[in-house]
């Protein structure tokens, strides 16, 4: 391993713990943060000439402590300050307090998202920025904003009571899903928005690991592991290739067993949660050798489970659209019409994309081509607007 290798390997793994201990001590989230890119940047000049220390992460834990040692020197009103960091190496691991913290409810998900990326992952924050397509001054702001926020309103670095985990637990999922999600959707023109969907996948195997006695944060993992596996086999030159007509050999089948027995896991810790039900879906078209092989009636009756569980629109889409390939084409068109009123499904475009599907297999076809035209105005990127052009152009 090559220096800069063991670099992004130590940034990967000891960078949330460093932030973690630093912003326990000092308070000051900016600091802790400068003070561990320092430390990092020192053993990029020194350590080709000194040599790798034998515990390179000590190393880095004492330069960006002693840094900051530097910093609050310089007051000499914070002799109290001084003698914590003297014995920071008695802090415990702030990873999970860190994760919890970034993602506190008092803040905007913008600015959870952003907290957590910068933080918690250790992206910088021209990183963050053109993952999100905004300017590196605009991001500044969120993290600016976001900090600042904690600070003034007393926020601490503590791990949630075991009465309030739970709910604080699903909002913290929800910003690695989101993440995920806006990594998985990006095209393959887009390699720096992409880059958040295996970083949503490390930083939930990292929850999954601090949190052993919860089954969500594995069935997210197994979720996103599903999900990512069929990475290779979604776009070809180019374009968008829906589930249905994947290569499924270039499904990465080391993800897809990984995923598998995190869900076993999950599933077998209590009454499944939303992501380990969505995993658990995921798992059944991994399982199925050939699209038509997939077990719809299963997966109908797992979004039934979560219809139940997490109501919403789009739930009740997939499985109107499970039912329909399940049980027959007519079942689900008269489904999804009994959806055209739903508020929040009226600009989402699969809506009519599934209806035109279902009208293409009845021989609709003047049908379907007007609900893929639909579909396609109200799509969100061009390679999903390219998808569907092609669907209408190639109707009988």
């Amino acid at each position: 391993m090559n220096l800069s290798e063991l670099l992004a390997s130590l940034r990967a793994t000891e960078w949330s713990r460093l932030v973690g201990r630093l912003i326990r001590v000092t308070g000051d989230w900016s600091l802790a943060e400068d003070c561990v890119q320092d430390a990092f940047l020192r053993a990029w000049e020194r350590w080709p000439q000194d040599g790798v220390p034998s515990q390179p992460a000590a190393w880095l834990a004492v330069t960006a402590r002693n840094r900051a040692l530097d910093q609050w020197r310089r007051h000499r009103s914070w002799p109290e300050k001084v003698r914590l960091l003297e014995t920071a190496d008695e802090v415990p691991d702030d990873r999970l307090a860190l994760i919890f913290t970034c993602c506190h409810p008092s803040l905007p998900l913008e600015g959870q998202v952003a907290l957590t990326l910068r933080a918690v992952a250790g992206l910088s924050t021209a990183e963050v920025a053109r993952a999100f397509l905004v300017s590196e001054a605009t991001m500044t702001r969120r993290l600016t904003r976001a900090k600042t926020k904690l600070q003034d309103t007393g926020v601490s670095l503590v791990v949630p009571p075991d009465p309030w985990r739970v709910d604080r637990l699903a909002g913290v999922l929800g910003v690695l899903y989101l993440l995920f999600n806006r990594g998985n959707d990006a095209g393959p023109g887009e390699p720096e928005t992409f880059t958040l969907a295996p970083e949503a996948v490390r930083l939930t195997r990292l929850l999954a690991e601090l949190l052993p006695g919860e089954p969500e944060p594995r069935g997210a993992l197994a979720l996103m592991l599903f999900t990512l596996s069929r990475r290779p086999a979604r776009f070809a030159s180019g374009a968008l290739v829906s589930l249905e007509f994947q290569d499924r050999s270039l499904w990465n089948a080391d993800q897809i067993a990984e995923a598998t027995g995190l869900l076993h896991q999950a599933w077998l810790q209590g009454d499944p949660g939303r992501y380990t039900l969505q995993a658990a879906i995921a798992g059944c078209h991994a399982q199925a050798a050939r699209a038509h092989d997939t077990d719809f009636r299963q997966i109908a009756g797992l979004y039934v489970r979560l219809e139940a569980l997490a109501p919403s629109p789009v739930v009740r889409l997939n499985l109107a659209v499970a039912r329909g390939l399940a049980d027959g084409p007519l079942v689900g068109l008269a489904l999804l019409d009994a959806l055209s009123s739903e508020p929040l499904l009226a600009s989402y475009h699969l809506l009519p994309a599934a209806r035109a599907d279902f009208l293409g297999r009845l021989g609709r076809t003047s049908e379907a081509a007007q609900a893929y035209a639909q579909a396609e105005a109200l799509a969100p990127t061009p390679a999903e607007r390219d998808y569907l052009a092609q669907k209408r152009r190639h109707l009988p």
